[in-house]
């Protein structure tokens, strides 16, 4: 009985570099895909975490501001075109809270300093001209936002807002810090109106503009 030998059937060469071809691409095609996926959550996670940390900040802000405290000694709210120095509520006494922008390395940085709480005049005078003498690298100065261009701040008095440098210091009368008489204080203003410009680059863009009505 003769054996009849059947031709075995494949893939030409040709075929084969075809498919290698049209997997490589679509591989490619899928890696792009993903990385535009990871860069978009990359993207999005950045975001949701300036967003975070700027209700953090403002949050911060505002508690400093509901917390503000009257002494004899020093003003309990003022602002030198720098720096804004108040007085507030803590546990276990009295705090002197500066906020102020200052420059570094990597641009104009807000930053927030919160001395302990005190319990006398005289602790409480010190912590005052001691603040007035800082630098932004002092042990407790915290870094809240980064790529400030500028920031100022505006008083709400007489139905209008003003500049907070042309305005007095808010005090009552009494001794100012440095044993001299103070004068007497228009008392706190109505509201209190931040303004944040940033620059064009890093997690913040733009201006914000933040208004925080004080209590009586």
């Amino acid at each position: 009985m003769r054996l009849m030998r059947t031709a075995s059937s494949g893939f030409t060469l040709v075929e084969v570099l075809v498919a290698l071809a049209v997997m490589a691409l679509m591989a490619a095609m899928a890696w792009q895909g993903v990385d535009a996926i990871v860069r978009a959550r990359d993207a999005s996670q950045q975001r949701v975490e300036a967003t975070l940390r700027m209700n953090m900040v403002i949050g911060q802000w505002e508690q400093d501001l509901a917390s503000l405290q009257e002494t004899a000694r020093v003003p309990q709210l003022h602002f030198d075109g720098a720096t804004l120095r108040l007085t507030r509520r803590a546990a276990g006494g009295i705090q002197l809270v500066a906020w102020a922008m200052r420059d570094d390395d990597s641009g104009s940085v807000l930053q927030r300093w919160a001395s302990p709480a005190v319990t006398t005049r005289a602790e409480l005078q010190d912590l005052w001209l001691r603040s007035q003498q800082f630098q932004g690298q002092e042990a407790g100065q915290l870094r809240t936002l980064d790529g400030l261009s500028s920031w100022q701040l505006y008083f709400y008095r007489g139905n209008a807002w003003s500049n907070a440098q042309s305005s007095a210091d808010v005090d009552r009368p009494g001794s100012a810090a440095g044993g001299a008489s103070a004068p007497a204080g228009q008392g706190l203003p109505s509201g209190i109106r931040l303004v944040l410009e940033f620059a064009d680059s890093g997690a913040y863009t733009g201006k914000l503009t933040r208004d925080t009505l004080l209590g009586p």
